[in-house]
């Protein structure tokens, strides 16, 4: 039986995570956060103190990243991640982690330790994949890519009202500046750069709202895994 894939690719702040999860639901589908596994191994690096010596500690972080103690657990107030037993939900969101996963997510041997990992998250009756580069390098093969973007000032100002949800203090310029500095890591970065793949939906989420993004992105999925 062929698993159904479905991408959606994009910059942080997008809106990709809400999206996929709604998307997922929708059809009913596997879930697979990319950017989670990336900010796991980004927080268990720093826990260890690794993260300022990836390069004279490669090996060990490589083992590290394969061996990562994670925990998806899903239910109706959605869902709750654990990093060796210890929910990490609210923590691995923060622009701290943020930054730490983007640092990990430009060292290809790290990159390759994650691979198999998140290609396991494809089973039957299918998955919706949110990250970097599902399309480009992960799911070459899926049915249906979206590559969802947004000005860097109307993700700053989302990514404002979400920490504030949060209890944080924040300020839009540190978050915008932080916003520009990993597109330009991200997009710059010599294996899997964030990019659209050549047959993605490119859809600019900056002036839509939420329903109007899903609307547009269910009657592109529905032609596509209709083929």
């Amino acid at each position: 039986m062929t698993v159904q894939i479905i991408t959606i690719d994009g910059p942080s702040g997008s809106g990709k995570g809400t999206l996929a999860a709604k998307l997922a639901a929708h059809y009913q589908f596997h879930l697979l956060d990319s950017g989670a596994l990336y900010r796991l191994l980004g927080l268990s690096l720093h826990q260890q103190d690794l993260l300022d010596c990836l390069d004279s500690e490669l090996e060990r972080c490589v083992k590290i990243a394969t061996n990562l103690d994670i925990k998806f657990v899903t239910n109706e107030a959605g869902t709750r991640v654990e990093l060796d037993g210890e929910d990490v939900t609210q923590t691995i969101r923060t622009e701290r982690v943020g930054e730490f996963a983007s640092k990990v997510a430009a060292i290809p041997e790290l990159r390759t330790a994650l691979l198999e990992r998140q290609r396991a998250f494809a089973q039957a009756p299918g998955l919706v994949a949110d990250g970097r580069d599902m399309a480009t390098a992960i799911f070459p093969e899926a049915q249906a890519k979206i590559y969802l973007t947004a000005s860097a000032e109307s993700r700053a100002e989302r990514r404002v009202k979400q920490l504030q949800g949060m209890g944080l203090d924040v300020k839009i310029n540190d978050i915008l500046a932080n916003i520009q500095a990993r597109d330009k890591r991200d997009m710059e970065r010599t294996v899997a750069p964030l990019k659209p793949a050549a047959d993605a939906y490119i859809i600019d989420s900056s002036a839509l709202g939420i329903d109007e993004v899903f609307k547009l992105m269910t009657s592109f999925v529905d032609q596509q895994l209709a083929n």
